[in-house]
């Protein structure tokens, strides 16, 4: 039963990290914008895809993940 309590405490960590991360992001005038996000802009239809964030994202996830490991 103690197993389980570390993993809901873990859990519960990881979700507040990342509530904080979403906090911050949105203040960050840079995230989201990066050269090599994708943009389409027509009369009536707009296309966003944020490609690069989204790999700087993951090797982030990744690299920490990865620390964790260890």
């Amino acid at each position: 039963m103690t197993e389980i309590g570390k993993w809901l405490i873990f859990l519960g960590l990881v979700i507040a990290a990342v509530g904080v991360f979403i906090t911050l992001a949105s203040k960050s005038p840079w995230l989201g914008r990066l050269p090599g996000d994708i943009y389409v802009k027509r009369e009536s239809f707009t296309f966003y895809f944020p490609l690069v964030t989204c790999i700087i994202i993951s090797a982030i996830v990744s690299f920490i993940l990865w620390l964790l490991r260890k």
